[in-house]
């Protein structure tokens, strides 16, 4: 979609209500995606490629997870130009999530607030989606799955639903993203602490050995972190990530933090902030990341990324590659590109 027809769409989107706006447009990609109508909103991607645990990524800019939670719009999404594309966040069992409404939009910050809670169609619905699109990978882009658990199984049972999750979606995923930092999802948060993540990715790593054997490839795995994080708790997700051998980490999440949008409508909604509120957080943490890390540990930035500048200083934080999800809701497909020419000068 070139920037004049998002423009003429955008006021009518920003008309609807968010969610309805948001079901909408992916209907619309999921319609069309296989039709010539895709070169509404398809542009040449930028080519800038890089290789990271072990992949070739065309470019370095990719959407967040969290936009086509079933898989439904990979090659319409693809065709935007990104050089990869992650969906999910998928559950073993379907759920409807939480009650609506569940979005907001605060368009003086830039931003918006999600309660959505992993909604979902279930981990066999995704599959078979995944497995329909092929047009994006084809042609040379990267597909990243991302994993979660039910809502309803206590966060004691919570290993059992990503070694589903890690088994149902490995022979389909470029690779895999683990998903402990959704704030929407109850007690989630807390695999983030050090026994708990520990043991989460001890067993995880045991499984995904099996599955490298049974498939006969090797498929990275990343685990996406919070903001709301102090540098002890990085410091020490970073030593955790690489004790176990985790391929890369995914930095960061939406934020619980209100301090940014103060006063503003909807700003004490219940879910995670994300949008240029966010951006400094997830700046910061990837910062403590590859001071932990040091070089050549995959770090994937995420939060805040509204223009090629904002991605150029995720980079200059010490990320590798960027993510993007709010700003594409705010600025459209161009950002793509933007982002991704912007990337390719530096």
């Amino acid at each position: 979609m070139s920037l004049i027809p998002f423009r003429l769409a955008r006021p009518f989107l920003f008309g609807l209500d968010p969610e309805q706006a948001h079901d909408i447009t992916l209907a619309a990609l999921a319609s069309l995606q296989a039709t010539p109508a895709r070169c509404i909103w398809s542009q040449p991607r930028v080519d800038d490629p890089v290789t990271l645990a072990g992949l070739r990524f065309p470019n370095r800019i990719g959407l967040a997870a969290g936009l086509d939670k079933n898989g439904r719009c990979i090659d319409g999404l693809g065709a935007m130009g990104f050089g990869f594309v992650e969906v999910g966040t998928v559950t073993p069992k379907a759920q409807p999530g939480n009650p609506k409404p569940r979005i907001f939009r605060l368009p003086e910050a830039q931003a918006l607030i999600n309660r959505m809670g992993f909604n979902n169609d279930g981990l066999q619905a995704f599959v078979a989606n995944v497995s329909r699109s092929t047009r994006y990978r084809a042609n040379g882009g990267i597909l990243g799955l991302n994993i979660g658990k039910n809502a309803t199984t206590p966060i004691e049972s919570a290993l059992d639903d990503y070694l589903i999750g890690l088994a149902g979606v490995y022979p389909h995923a470029d690779y895999v993203t683990v998903n402990i930092s959704s704030p929407n999802t109850r007690n989630l948060r807390a695999l983030q602490s050090d026994e708990a993540l520990d043991a989460l990715l001890a067993a995880l790593q045991a499984r995904r050995r099996k599955l490298r054997q049974q498939h006969g490839r090797s498929v990275p795995m990343f685990v996406k972190i919070a903001p709301d994080l102090d540098e002890a708790q990085v410091r020490m997700i970073a030593a955790t990530l690489t004790r176990h051998g985790l391929d890369g980490v995914v930095a960061t999440n939406t934020t619980v933090s209100r301090d940014a949008v103060k006063g503003l409508r909807h700003a004490e909604e219940t879910g995670g902030l994300s949008g240029a509120p966010v951006r400094e957080a997830s700046n910061r943490v990837i910062r403590w990341l590859r001071a932990a890390l040091g070089p050549g540990y995959p770090i994937v930035g995420v939060g805040g990324v509204m223009s090629g500048a904002d991605a150029k200083a995720k980079i200059d934080a010490g990320a590798d590659l960027v993510q993007i999800y709010t700003g594409l809701i705010y600025r459209g497909p161009d950002l793509v590109r933007e982002c991704a020419s912007a990337l390719r000068r530096r």
